[in-house]
């Protein structure tokens, strides 16, 4: 039986395929025989209550420049599909809301989508973690401006991010002699207006943050250690830091313990946790990355695990061997 998956991401002219996370989960899908339907967010539609899409046949290649063919648009019942990997970046804006509606659609006519949309909404990569407050730093989310000085006076040395940004966008550095405060904090808020998050400064950031990936709630042996650059707090790959793997410590299982049957509940199947030193920063739902680095470094094959949790899920519904 030829299964099929549709794939929701990004632009693919927009994606580096030599370390690309969904790159690498597609290889794997294909190499396994699946029929890949790409389909950009805009693509989606609902007529009627079903869930329809105008999607491209794709074939993935070799080729890290042409890294796959992509058939010109027809529509597509999403409900003739089997899985969906909804693989979009951030930010969660008002559009990635809608999408996470429009999927659920397709959830309720029996498609497997991953991750769960409800749970997307509900996890936010931020504030989730917070659940977790035995192995968190101190941490304020707050829009005041008063609020946020008197956590500076407490910590006098914080890390401050917006809710909903991603790859190190944003994010800063604060200390109480830094002639910046203000205006970084009203930025963030928008002068009182929205939302934004404060973390005590976690000096283990120079060994670096840890990318660990959960699949079905259970941790990859190793993560993924990003360092800064010198002289930068970031240590996202994003924002220039380089990725070192390194063997699970005892508190990173820990951490993973401690997370594992709450992903699992929610229908997260592929995470991301953010760790620096024994400290959970954030948990990542969206479009954890960090496979190919680690792939590369140890030899392992966790595109082909992420792909047989999925296909313990398709089974436990009784669709195919």
């Amino acid at each position: 039986m030829i299964r099929r998956l549709g794939v929701v991401m990004d632009a693919v002219d927009h994606i580096k395929a030599y370390k690309d996370t969904t790159v690498g989960l597609l290889r794997e899908a294909q190499r396994r025989g699946y029929r890949i339907d790409y389909m950009e967010p805009q693509a989606l539609a609902l007529r009627d209550g079903v869930p329809l899409a105008h999607a491209r046949a794709m074939t993935l290649t070799a080729d890290d420049t042409a890294w796959c063919e992509l058939q010109a648009p027809r529509p597509l019942a999403l409900a003739d599909l089997d899985v969906i990997l909804i693989r979009k970046d951030p930010p969660f804006d008002r559009e990635y809301l809608y999408t996470t509606y429009l999927l659920e659609y397709a959830e309720a006519a029996g498609v497997l989508v991953v991750n769960k949309p409800a749970s997307l909404r509900d996890a936010n990569e931020k504030l989730f973690a917070q659940e977790f407050r035995e192995c968190v730093p101190p941490t304020l989310v707050t829009s005041r401006g008063e609020d946020l000085h008197a956590f500076l006076a407490d910590h006098q040395d914080i890390v401050v991010k917006p809710l909903d940004g991603m790859g190190g966008a944003s994010v800063f550095r604060v200390r109480t002699i830094d002639p910046n405060v203000n205006v970084i904090f009203e930025t963030l808020t928008a002068l009182g207006t929205r939302f934004m998050m404060a973390q005590r400064y976690l000096p283990a950031i120079a060994e670096g943050d840890k990318r660990i990936l959960m699949i079905a709630g259970e941790p990859v042996p190793y993560a993924l250690a990003r360092i800064p650059l010198p002289g930068e707090t970031r240590a996202n790959l994003a924002a220039g830091g380089h990725g070192v793997g390194h063997p699970l410590t005892a508190s990173d299982r820990h951490i993973c313990a401690l997370v594992g049957p709450s992903l699992r509940a929610r229908g997260l199947l592929f995470v991301g946790l953010d760790v620096i030193g024994d400290r959970l920063t954030e948990i990542n739902v969206t479009s954890p990355t960090g496979l190919r680095e680690l792939e590369a470094a140890f030899g392992i094959a966790i595109a082909g695990q992420v792909f047989d949790a999925i296909e313990a899920v398709l089974r436990a519904r009784g669709l195919g061997s």
